[in-house]
């Protein structure tokens, strides 16, 4: 499967806010937004008004680079969410959210989404006992995640150094025994990827 393996801090630079892609650093002096906080590329620095559908694209691209997902299995979600019930936008952040690469970071088990992505990937959790090694399951409610006895050790001291944030209260934490639990679905509220999902619902139904 392809994907995107040039500078992240390039991403972060295009949509002008820190997406938090390098974990650490991005809290750091050494993050390219404190450094250059303009577009990179010759004419970054340069004033450009954006059109109404590079608005909407630039909201796009900022939500799909934070998850880490690429466009095809964007779109496939967004789909999901437009056949659902309610409010498609929140449904679609809600989607993304339960991702089990991004549960992982929730959790707090790594520091940032690309490194709970490669956990995964690595087979190092678990979901209701059953090793898991795909970064896209969807996780339910009720649903116990949980480090492979064998990554334990790995894990914690991967870890052991960082300060990582609380996990949201959709989510049960247990850092010390490395185990957690979905308690329900997220909330829109709860939910604190700074996108606008309104303008990727008005992208994708153009």
């Amino acid at each position: 499967m392809a994907r995107y393996t040039g500078p992240v801090c390039k991403l972060c630079r295009a949509v002008g806010m820190k997406l938090y892609l390098k974990g650490t650093r991005c809290t750091s002096p050494k993050c390219a937004i404190e450094k250059r906080n303009y577009r990179p590329g010759q004419h970054g620095q340069g004033r450009t008004k954006l059109s109404e559908y590079a608005i909407r694209l630039k909201e796009k691209q900022k939500a799909r680079w934070t998850y880490g997902i690429l466009e095809r299995q964007f779109r496939r979600t967004f789909a999901d969410a437009a056949r659902a019930r309610g409010n498609t936008g929140a449904k679609f952040l809600e989607l993304l959210e339960r991702r089990l690469d991004n549960v992982v970071y929730r959790l707090g088990f790594a520091i940032s989404r690309s490194q709970a992505r490669q956990f995964v990937n690595h087979g190092h959790f678990e979901v209701n006992g059953r090793r898991a090694s795909t970064p896209s399951l969807r996780v339910r409610p009720g649903d116990q995640i949980s480090v492979v006895e064998a990554s334990g050790k790995f894990v914690k001291e991967t870890l052991e150094a960082v300060n990582l944030p609380a996990s949201p209260p959709w989510l049960e934490s247990n850092r010390e025994e490395l185990k957690g639990r979905i308690v329900r679905t997220p909330e829109r509220e709860e939910v604190d990827t700074p996108v606008r999902e309104l303008l990727i619902v008005e992208f994708y139904s153009r």
